[in-house]
């Protein structure tokens, strides 16, 4: 089974299929999802008793988790679950961005206080829908970029909404912080190269850049860094 919803998730599924037979589970918070090539499930599992009664119903060889590295509760919930029932378990977790000349926080409160206490007044944000709580009080104007729209009532007082989804390149994202006069940068630290280019736009333009660093991952977890030695760990099972 590959916990999936990445284009890494995506490019293991592919390279292994056909040899191995792959079900990929993707959580369906997103409305109209990449699908990989192979089996697809959509949906949660329910927590850890969920996934047990899952894996009873379809027994699998081995889990690859190439979730989104914010993805902390799914990446625990299986961990915990492969131990328990001595199933094969690799985390598929993509290199992290470097955090040279950022401000580093812990979570997107955090990178609200940052904002405030720092006086940033036009802020790029593009942190995802989950944290948008976190800002309604910030004071700043916030550009808000989310795949699809969050729920009401969690907004900033002043923002505008920019729906849209990656890759993106240098030359659109250094023409967006320019045409917003942006003064700051929110991210999280999920790395990969779809949404790097906001990171080197903002350093040519002296824009400083507050990044909510990674949740650590369980303990003992197996881990690759890439799609390749991710396939060669499912090759030598």
């Amino acid at each position: 089974m590959l916990l999936g919803g990445t284009g890494e998730a995506r490019a293991l599924a592919e390279r292994l299929h056909p040899r191995v037979r792959v079900i990929s589970s993707l959580a369906g918070r997103v409305p109209d999802p990449a699908l990989p090539v192979g089996e697809v499930r959509v949906g949660g599992f329910g927590g850890a008793a969920g996934l047990h009664r899952w894996l009873d119903e379809h027994p699998v060889d081995a889990v690859v988790d190439a979730t989104h590295p914010f993805a902390a509760r799914m990446t625990a919930t299986a961990a915990r679950v492969c131990a328990e029932r001595g199933l094969p378990h690799l985390v598929l977790a993509r290199p992290a961005w470097p955090t040279e000349g950022a401000i580093v926080v812990r979570s997107d409160a955090e990178a609200a206080e940052t904002i405030a206490a720092r006086g940033f007044s036009r802020v790029f944000l593009t942190s995802g829908r989950s944290g948008l709580a976190a800002y309604t009080d910030a004071g700043a104007w916030f550009l808000i970029r989310v795949v699809t729209p969050p729920e009401p009532g969690i907004l900033p007082r002043r923002h505008e909404l920019l729906l849209s989804r990656g890759p993106y390149h240098y030359d659109g994202e250094l023409a967006l912080l320019r045409e917003h006069r942006i003064d700051a940068l929110v991210t999280k630290n999920s790395g990969g190269a779809m949404t790097r280019a906001k990171l080197d736009a903002a350093a040519d333009l002296g824009v400083p850049v507050i990044m909510v660093d990674r949740p650590p991952l369980p303990a003992g977890v197996a881990v690759a860094d890439s799609v390749d030695a991710a396939a060669d760990w499912v090759s030598r099972l």
